[in-house]
């Protein structure tokens, strides 16, 4: 947690931020303020202004570290 990845779905969608958090079912991926990716996901706990992008894992095909 608290790494900067990439992560590659398994439709071919990719997406950059850093993993705050993950459950059994999920991964919570802070994303960059000026980012590609919006969402109104909210996951409590993180402030305003901070975007995290919710992601079943059972989507994800790859995480990298970058």
């Amino acid at each position: 947690m608290n790494k900067k990845v990439r992560i590659l779905t398994v439709d071919g969608k990719q997406y950059e931020g850093t993993i705050m958090d993950v459950d059994r079912n999920n991964v919570y991926l802070k994303t960059e303020r000026n980012g590609r990716v919006q969402t109104s996901a909210f996951y409590p706990g993180y402030g305003y202004g901070n975007q995290i992008l919710t992601l079943s894992l059972f989507t994800l095909l790859a995480i990298a570290l970058i």
